[in-house]
């Protein structure tokens, strides 16, 4: 559809009938209704290559909600899908009609008993949850897919989920004692063992069908995850109602309430990683290891972790988890590996277990940069096929021209790849579509299932019958008929199914503005798997996503706001383009953390789609006048302090000083310094030559000149010698995060014109000009602007053969004593220490030498990950001090309540000692003033 045409679900009469269905629900349920354009936008996708636009969606409060929302839309005739984390992979948590949001209200514990090992919970509740719920007792919930932070027990026994525990504790099927589920014409059912909660019909149907049920499905194959499971109702295997329902993908029934079973936790888990040769060895070796009782065996081969750092000697890997030493040595001797490594320790194991876990992000990106896309997800063939299976299916992708990365769940035969498909031409759809043919028939060739983990969805139902035949997949039509007459539920899925080459989200990425198109694309990157959506307080150095853990919105997800970004440029639901209030209001907690650039498995910058975005939103006289105050104000305060200095001091303790400026009146803003940092510098005499240039921001120069001084006494005393640019400079930042980049350019190319006079003359790289002191390293005290120069610099002024360079010269504080004073010894301090990673550092520069350099001067403990919340300008701004307070009580406050009283309160970065002197009676201080004081301690 082109950009700027209505949606034509909701034309004419169809749109008055979305508002009488609206109306309807509304009077008839006490959870949410949102037929808006932004929660239509933000369901269109899960995390498959498929799109579907919804009318409409129902967040229920509870059962009766459910029932009363599904009597609504089948007397509309309006269909249902329910949903969850939508992370499903195969599109199956999309929907045309309504979609019901489990997430919101029904994601409690009702009950956990110990005793019984049982847990009765709501579909919308998150695993991790549970686990946490039952891990005193020393129990866990077995399934752990590798969303397990995010994804939800309803998503997962729809799909049949399994993860890297299924050797042992079986797939979700196995893990679910009993499901209180709605159809859509209203039965209310407890479905469990022999025949409880049948529909009328079914018991019948399946005694009618006794041989195609014993004969049609595959043996020997742990991850069947295919179609329905209906011999779960032979009567030798208990008639097992509920078992039969896991995996049916939401085309059955609505569940509202679950009984599953808890396991115990192991008493000492190991982990043992095995390297072998290739990844065909690695395959064959894997089901040999199953008698030995592992609790995972999970399979990587090099081209996932071409750096293969911390593990053992190989080609590629299995990760073996065991119970206990003595079962761990027990396994290294048995498995004929290459090499071995056993890890002990907790947080070795989680860091490995890292690597495994963002796989689904990391096999997106090609090692070239390239794209790679989910649509041939994670079959599964008998464990004992698996080499012959792998080798074939890599020379068939060679044989295609494609190119992939597998890896998963070897010990259950389960192979997880991303393909490098192109789906954006008609073309590349067609070889999409020839390849899963070709795949599908080598998976049944192997006496494998299509889907071994993640349910068919769009991608793999439309294959079903080259696995199980016309008659069986008829008899799956039939079932769907007895559950669901009206064909109501989730429609398309597993029964009936559409062409798996129609309704890819990648169509519709095209027109005549081509930054929308560049915009919808870069979007696009977003594959969905939402680990942006992480529940409640993070742990560890992770930032992303702030503003998520803040509000538990979608929208104010880095995939929320990605998908809106992608309606945007296609146009069909969000129709204003860049003038789109959608997403602008979307944007607005959007704190340019720039944590989604490092902690999304694939990437996604959204402090860069943010800043194009306002750009373009305000551009033009009319948007300049609608552009908030704050973005003249905090986005050009660099401008502002050059030339007012500490005359706006006077200026902010005027009447009504904050309002006219455009701040919040919760924030007192920061005091300018009494005299500047460059004005010290240029009083005092230095007859050292230098070995470096200091770069006076903004911050640092104007408000916390403290932080100068003190760096320029360790460096000093580090034997370098520090010079300062000759002249104004500045990296662009507070014009970039307003979004104001034609100001930003103009910035950072009169900053580069100060640094390379013209005239100078060519540097030591051809036709690129040297950097001042012959290109001596820029060392940027301020992590933000250090950032800032290291990547929208070089973005920004992409033709300005300057910006690469002075990207590349740019060195934090850390990095600098590291690398041009390696012999220095810091002085030793000796005492402990709390805070926080800034967002940028850890989102660009990274902390290693900062650890190093702490260790070295005997400043113990680790720094909080997380956002300090204030964020520049965002804290500042009207609307925002609540949100920037709760990611402040994310990780930031906590860590400085529980850390020892005479610990040191590190905050390299302005916004960060800011929020910290704003919330608390502490002070927060940089690295170099810790240094520096320590240097005249030494001194005395």
């Amino acid at each position: 559809m082109r950009r700027g045409t209505r949606d034509p679900g909701l034309v004419g009469t169809h749109q008055e009938h979305a508002s009488e269905l609206a109306a309807a629900l509304r009077s008839a349920i006490a959870g949410e209704v949102d037929f808006s354009a932004t929660a239509r936008a933000l369901t269109t996708m899960d995390a498959s290559n498929y799109r579907r636009v919804p009318a409409g969606t129902v967040a229920p409060r509870d059962a009766a909600d459910v029932a009363a929302a599904l009597e609504v839309c089948r007397a509309h005739g309006t269909p249902v899908v329910a949903r969850g984390g939508g992370t499903s992979i195969g599109g199956q948590a999309t929907g045309t009609g309504v979609v019901l949001d489990l997430t919101r209200h029904m994601g409690g514990i009702v009950s956990l008993d110990p005793e019984e090992r049982t847990a009765v919970v709501g579909p919308g509740l998150v695993p991790d949850r549970l686990r946490a719920a039952a891990r005193p007792y020393g129990l866990t919930f077995g399934p752990d897919p590798s969303t397990h932070s995010r994804c939800t027990l309803g998503g997962m026994i729809g799909n049949n989920a399994c993860g890297a525990h299924s050797v042992a504790w079986g797939t979700t099927a196995d893990n679910v004692r009993s499901l209180d589920v709605v159809t859509y014409r209203g039965a209310e059912l407890t479905l469990g063992r022999e025949g409880r909660g049948a529909p009328p019909g079914l018991r019948e149907l399946v005694g009618r069908n006794l041989a195609l049920l014993r004969t049609g499905y595959p043996e020997g194959l742990p991850r069947r995850i295919s179609g329905y499971a209906l011999d779960a109702l032979l009567p030798e295997r208990g008639v097992d109602v509920v078992r039969s329902f896991c995996g049916s993908e939401g085309t059955l029934g609505v569940i509202t309430e679950a009984t599953v079973r808890l396991v115990p936790l192991p008493a000492e888990p190991v982990l043992v990683v095995l390297g072998y040769a290739d990844e065909g060895a690695a395959a064959d070796a894997a089901p040999g290891l199953l008698p030995y009782g592992p609790l995972t065996v999970e399979g990587m081969a090099a081209d996932l972790v071409p750096d293969a750092v911390g593990l053992p000697r190989g080609g590629a890997w299995l990760f073996v988890e065991v119970d206990g030493p003595d079962a761990a040595r027990r396994l290294v001797r048995a498995a004929d590996a290459l090499d071995a490594a056993v890890v002990r320790d907790p947080a070795g194991q989680r860091a490995l277990w890292r690597i495994r876990e963002d796989a689904a992000g990391t096999a997106t990106r090609a090692l070239d940069g390239g794209e790679a896309w989910p649509g041939w997800e994670d079959c599964a063939v008998p464990p004992a096929r698996l080499g012959a299976y792998l080798r074939e299916f890599r020379a068939l992708l060679a044989d295609f021209g494609l190119r992939g990365i597998p890896y998963g769940h070897f010990g259950d035969g389960c192979v997880h790849v991303r393909i490098d498909f192109d789906l954006w031409t008609e073309q590349g759809v067609r070889h999409f579509r020839r390849f899963s043919e070709a795949v599908a028939d080598l998976v049944v060739a192997h006496g494998g299932s299509l889907s071994g983990e993640h349910g068919d969805g769009r991608a793999r139902a439309e294959l079903l019958p080259r696995m199980y035949g016309e008659e069986l997949v008829g008899l799956f039509g039939q079932v769907k008929d007895v559950w669901d007459p009206d064909g109501g539920l989730n429609p398309g899925m597993l029964v009936r199914p559409g062409r798996l080459d129609e309704g890819l989200r990648f169509g519709g990425l095209s027109g005549t503005d081509l930054p929308l198109v560049e915009v919808g694309r870069a979007a696009a990157r977003c594959v969905g798997v939402a680990k942006c959506r992480v529940e409640g307080p993070s742990s560890g150095p992770g930032v992303m996503c702030p503003s998520y853990r803040a509000t538990g919105e979608e929208r104010h997800s880095t995939r929320g706001r990605a998908r809106l970004l992608h309606e945007m440029a296609i146009g069909e639901v969000i129709t204003d383009g860049w003038r789109s209030e959608e997403v602008r209001e979307a944007l607005d907690l959007c704190l340019s953390c720039k944590g989604c650039r490092s902690d999304c498995p694939v990437g996604v910058d959204m402090a860069a789609y943010k800043a194009e975005f306002l750009d373009r939103h305000y551009a033009g006289p009319l948007g300049l006048l609608r552009r908030p105050r704050s973005h003249w104000t905090m986005g050009w305060l660099p401008h502002w302090l050059d030339v007012f200095g500490r005359g706006l001091n006077a200026a902010m303790r005027l009447p009504f000083a904050a309002r006219l400026a455009g701040v919040t009146p919760e924030r007192a803003l920061p005091r300018v310094a009494e005299a500047s940092f460059t004005s010290w510098f240029a009083e005092r005499a230095s007859d050292r030559p230098p070995a470096l240039t200091l770069w006076p921001d903004t911050f640092t120069d104007h408000l916390s000149p403290e932080v100068g001084r003190a760096a320029v006494r360790v460096l000093e005393d580090a034997g370098l010698g520090v010079a300062l640019p000759e002249g104004r400079v500045c990296c662009g930042l507070t014009y970039v995060s307003t979004g104001q980049l034609g100001a930003a350019r103009r910035v950072m190319r009169r900053t580069l014109d100060v640094l390379v006079p013209s005239g100078r003359g060519a540097g030591r790289v051809p036709g690129v000009p040297d950097l001042p002191g012959d290109g001596l390293p820029v060392v940027v005290l301020e992590p933000s602007c250090a950032a800032t120069l290291r990547t929208d610099l070089p973005e920004l002024l992409p033709d300005d053969p300057r910006a690469a360079r002075l990207a590349a010269s740019v060195r934090t504080f850390a990095e600098a004593l590291e690398e041009l004073a390696p012999d220095w010894a810091p002085p030793r301090l000796d005492r402990p220490v709390t805070g926080q990673t800034h967002c940028h550092q850890h989102a660009v520069l990274g902390d290693a030498a900062d650890r190093r350099l702490r260790a070295r001067a005997g400043l113990t403990g680790d720094l909080a990950g997380g956002c300090c919340g204030l964020a520049g300008n965002f804290g500042f701004e009207p609307g925002h001090y609540e949100v920037s307070v709760a990611c402040a009580g994310d990780q930031l406050l906590p860590a400085l309540r529980d850390a020892p009283p005479d610990a040191a309160v590190l905050a390299d970065g302005f916004s960060c000692r800011t929020q910290i002197a704003d919330l608390t009676d502490g002070r927060g201080r940089h690295v170099a003033e810790l240094l520096a004081e320590g240097l005249e301690e030494e001194a005395r």
